[in-house]
């Protein structure tokens, strides 16, 4: 699992991480909310564990920032405020769960795993997936936009799938030659471009509003644009 760690104290942050690694977790550390909330943008993570209290963007604006892409990664907050307002306000920001320092590991983990496994129950019971006028029904394998069916092959159903799932993300090459080919090595050809190329001509050629996006020097993007 993947987590990523926004937390400026850096006693505070090595102890995550560290203790996070040992429990066999991938784990990337922002030490301001600007970073913090550009690697929640860029990466796909398991769990985002965001002290409220950031210098550069606090940690309830990256929440709210998050979810308003449709990302809906488990947010636990840790906060040194433990007052029940605090704790509301952190949770109907958009936080999952909300721990107050000092904390312990044992239990910040036991948290960790039941925000994870209540996310992936709901994400496996989820059977239509939806980005503005494109709707994916995971059971009946089609795809519609605006009602119109649209004929994607197998690859290209997985890849759109992943794409859904992720809208408004940032998705690199990285993540589809992982997720969708399960390379983890990058085979030097330009099946993903092709794939792509495909996919935007099924999904957008025929629409007057472009869902799938080119982000320059990143990656792809699934979003619905102004």
């Amino acid at each position: 699992m993947k987590a990523l760690v926004i937390e400026d104290d850096q006693d505070v942050a090595n102890y995550l991480v560290k203790g996070l690694k040992e429990s066999d977790f991938v784990v990337d550390h922002a030490a301001d909310g600007k970073d913090g909330m550009m690697m929640a943008a860029s990466e796909d993570y398991d769990i985002m564990i965001v002290d409220r209290m950031l210098p550069g963007m606090d940690g309830l604006s990256i929440i709210k920032t998050v979810r308003a892409t449709g990302n809906q990664v488990p947010v636990l907050i840790l906060s040194a405020l433990g007052d029940v307002d605090d704790r509301v306000e952190g949770l109907r920001g958009g936080g999952d769960d909300y721990l107050t320092k000092p904390f312990s590991f044992t239990e910040l983990l036991a948290r960790i795993e039941s925000l994870v496994r209540r996310n992936r129950q709901s994400a496996e019971t989820e059977t239509v997936l939806r980005v503005a006028d494109l709707e994916m029904d995971l059971l009946a394998r089609t795809v519609k936009r605006s009602g119109q069916n649209i004929d994607v092959q197998p690859r290209e159903f997985r890849l759109l799938e992943y794409l859904m799932r992720n809208a408004g993300q940032v998705v690199t090459r990285t993540m589809l030659l992982e997720k969708v080919w399960d390379y983890h090595f990058d085979p030097q050809t330009n099946v993903i471009d092709v794939h792509i190329s495909r996919l935007r001509a099924k999904i957008d050629k025929e629409f007057e509003t472009p869902l799938l996006q080119t982000i320059r020097g990143a990656g792809y993007m699934l979003r619905e644009t102004a």
